[in-house]
């Protein structure tokens, strides 16, 4: 197994994500296709059962689908969820006329501007009449909730242009900066996602189900899973290197989520390295392992595991995360049985750079 992955190409260098759904929501360090894609191809799936520990915005679940897989994912953010959710689900042909509706509402709608004080930093963030734009909008969807499969959708065509249209620079940069957002930005940006959601149909009859658990995956069960897999795929957070939190954080507030409890649970948030009693890279080995003991719960023997991880830099010090998680596999009576470099894309955006050193990814590959 270890020749056959080191001779595949893992760089993906020339190659575009064509489908528009995986550009619907802006998502920190997104795993690219190609990646998830090549593995199922070359380790083959004993159930047809895939599992990601760590979705993020689904692009593994999504793939599994495409391919005919049914799909397992977990992440402890909400919006990771959200995205994950409606791209695995079937949009209803609707979607479109929906968002006209939603927005006929809510241009005029009365809304209590009171209601969202609970949102800290909100005027250093937004803009008043960007404010009210968005609330019109948020009051408006909700009288969708009991259409699922409109209400998740018109929340994520919400959620993906709030940094747009917000005062922070942009989805990598954590800074307050002018721009000239235009009055009506917030509704004619809204009506742009959804049209790309639209357009972004899953048109098949029956989709492979797709199951996702909004949950610290150090705290899901094998109960939780629900099932035995037969192929994981993931890429767990750095160390060090990416808040996902941070750059969700107003999303999650103007959603009606709690971002300081992710903050709390995330796995790599910079900010748990910055604090007393900070974290080492011992807490990644063993929040790894915690991981790894899931999978062990619910993978069929012989099954096989993938762990795509860059390495962090945490207070002057390089940490080779693929060697924390192989170390933990070992531990664990996981065979590994495959370990090679990929390099990412140098025109790859990301944030926190000052403290990580993300040129290249390891795929780490274990077998039960």
């Amino acid at each position: 197994m270890h020749s056959i992955l080191n001779d595949l190409d893992w760089d993906f260098k020339d190659k575009n994500t064509k489908d528009p759904i995986h550009r619907i929501h802006p998502y920190p360090a997104k795993f690219i296709p190609d990646i998830p894609s090549q593995l199922i191809d070359a380790l083959g799936v004993k159930n047809n059962i895939i599992l990601d520990p760590f979705c993020g915005s689904g692009t593994t679940l999504k793939v599994a689908q495409d391919k005919g897989y049914e799909s397992i994912g977990v992440d402890l953010n909400p919006i990771a969820c959200l995205i994950s959710k409606v791209k695995t689900s079937k949009i209803d042909e609707s979607l479109l006329l929906t968002c006209d509706e939603v927005l006929s509402k809510a241009i005029n709608l009365s809304v209590d501007i009171d209601s969202i004080a609970n949102i800290p930093n909100l005027n250093h963030w937004f803009k008043k009449e960007v404010q009210l734009n968005i609330l019109q909008l948020r009051e408006a969807i909700n009288a969708y909730k009991g259409e699922i499969h409109l209400y998740e959708p018109l929340r994520v065509a919400l959620s993906s242009i709030l940094v747009k249209v917000s005062n922070q620079d942009s989805d990598t940069r954590y800074a307050a900066v002018e721009k000239n957002i235009k009055p009506g930005a917030v509704f004619s940006m809204f009506r742009s996602t959804c049209k790309i959601l639209a357009s972004s149909l899953n048109t098949e009859a029956t989709l492979p189900p797709s199951k996702v658990i909004n949950k610290d995956v150090l705290t899901t069960t094998a109960e939780d899973i629900g099932k035995k897999v037969g192929l994981v795929i993931t890429s767990p957070p750095y160390p060090n290197a990416y808040e996902y939190w941070l750059y969700h954080k107003y999303r999650m507030f103007w959603l009606g989520f709690d971002p300081l409890h992710v903050k709390s649970k995330e796995i790599g948030a910079r900010a748990h390295f910055f604090k007393k009693n900070s974290h080492t890279p011992e807490h990644f080995y063993h929040q790894m392992k915690g991981t790894l003991s899931l999978i062990n719960d619910v993978l069929l023997p012989k099954g096989y595991g993938a762990f795509v991880v860059g390495r962090s830099k945490i207070h002057g010090e390089i940490v080779d995360n693929a060697a924390l998680i192989e170390r933990a596999a070992k531990e664990l009576e996981f065979k590994v049985v495959g370990k090679f470099n990929r390099a990412m894309n140098s025109h790859r955006k990301s944030f926190n750079l000052s403290h990580a050193n993300i040129k290249e990814e390891t795929i780490v590959v274990i077998q039960k």
